[in-house]
């Protein structure tokens, strides 16, 4: 495995582009083919891709609280305590990029934007502590874990299908969760990954001649500042360094995601994330002004997130407009049968997510033409948007539009990590068609 890895990632270091690069390119590639492949004009093309580039904003700003808010609570004491005493568990360095593995995997399948932010911080303090691990390595393993996130309690699919008014509920009803996330393939699905990613983190570590440490700037915390004495505070400074301000709007946040639970049931989303990591890192830090301080340090992680959605959100508009990702859909629903359909469907969904890298996009691309056909050929519509939902997550190895996070929380770029993460994508897919062959 070890040589796999090596050899993507060689390969990667030397044909990968910086991932803004990549976002321009399969612009490019995405204009160029609507002109040619579908009867899509120039002109038509250009008013895809303008209207689909602010397409995102709603995300992109979710995305960049969850960056920001995610690295202001790991700036707190205890949260720092806390990742100390993970980290002092491992002493192994491959062993320690297992445990990254695992723990995002798990963490992941719960909420995936709190995953892959945590993931890549319990990986920031292995490389601090863990003398001899690969950080490319430890960084990589946080990100494989996200190929759970379509398989868990957050999926995108699986949610919406199962949520009243949803695109296709003439044609299918309403898909329980209970035929998709909790049904007995897709445990299987999970359970494996549990295992066998932490496997590959392990496997694919090199050697310790090989071995890429962490730049001490890229694990520095943040310098505290000292707070003024209480006794020498202008009144302007006691409101900033207040704890009662801090606390309040903290509690209020707490008390927002209890009666949202108290009255909708369980529920965990994007804005729910990140209003709890907000909440607890103003509780955490204590004061208004601290964590404002916090937040800024956290801003420069997100450039990378607002330069590049707005690339994808003008692909993706483009792809769906000008009917090329129904077509590449549409190609492999025709070459299916029974048996062959869940697989095909995966792969299908594994091509289009490099230029609809949104999990809910996928199901507007392809369920219309994935859901009628599953039921023509007498496949079971939950195999179906699971088969989608599992080409997502497993192509997002190869993806970097996902990465972003993650990368900016740990300092890297994605030449660093792609390599190892291809090597997972590699090494599962013979789960990911067992069980479409053979257990659905």
């Amino acid at each position: 495995m070890q040589l796999l890895a090596g050899f993507f990632t060689r390969l990667v270091s030397r044909y990968l582009p910086d991932a803004y690069v990549l976002a321009v390119i399969l612009t490019l590639l995405t204009f160029v083919s609507g002109i040619i492949f579908t009867s899509s004009t120039p002109v038509d093309m250009v008013g895809y891709w303008g209207k689909g580039v602010w397409s995102l904003l709603t995300f992109t700003m979710q995305m960049c609280l969850v960056i920001v808010t995610g690295h202001a609570l790991a700036s707190t004491k205890a949260v720092k305590i806390l990742m100390q005493k993970i980290s002092a568990t491992v002493h192994q360095p491959a062993m320690a990029a297992a445990v990254v593995a695992l723990f995002s995997a798990i963490m992941c399948s719960i909420q995936w934007g709190f995953g892959l932010i945590v993931a890549a911080l319990l990986a920031r303090q292995f490389a601090r502590h863990v003398k001899g691990a690969d950080y490319r390595v430890l960084v990589a393993a946080a990100y494989m874990g996200f190929m759970t996130w379509h398989a868990g309690l957050m999926a995108s699919i699986p949610l919406v299908a199962a949520t009243p008014g949803h695109l296709l509920e003439a044609q299918t009803g309403l898909i329980p969760v209970t035929d998709t996330i909790f049904s007995s393939y897709n445990m299987i699905i999970v359970a494996a990954l549990y295992i066998i990613l932490p496997i590959v983190a392990y496997s694919v570590h090199p050697k310790p001649a090989n071995v890429v440490t962490a730049d001490p700037k890229l694990l520095k915390d943040e310098e505290e500042e000292e707070t003024p004495l209480k006794a020498n505070m202008t009144p302007a400074e006691r409101l900033e360094n207040s704890r009662i301000l801090a606390y309040f709007v903290g509690l209020l946040g707490l008390a927002y995601i209890a009666y949202t639970w108290a009255t909708r049931g369980f529920v965990l989303d994007l804005n729910l994330g990140n209003l709890m990591f907000l909440a607890l890192g103003l509780l955490l830090h204590g004061s208004p002004i601290a964590y404002a301080k916090a937040i800024k340090n956290g801003a420069i992680a997100t450039a990378s997130v607002m330069l590049q959605f707005p690339f994808y959100g003008g692909i993706q508009y483009m792809m769906e407009h000008s009917g090329m990702a129904q077509s590449i859909t549409h190609w492999f629903v025709d070459a299916s049968s029974a048996k062959t359909f869940p697989a095909l469907t995966f792969f299908a969904s594994g091509v289009i997510n490099f230029v609809v890298p949104s999990g809910g996009g996928h199901w507007i691309v392809q369920g219309p033409l994935v859901i009628p056909a599953a039921l023509d050929l007498g496949v079971d519509v939950g195999v179906a948007a699971m088969a989608i939902a599992y080409g997502d997550m497993w192509s997002n190895m190869a993806q970097p539009f996902w990465a972003l996070p993650a990368l900016a929380v740990a300092g890297l770029g994605i030449r660093d990590i792609m390599g190892f993460t291809i090597t997972a994508m590699v090494v599962t897919l013979p789960l990911f068609m067992g069980v479409l062959f053979f257990l659905v």
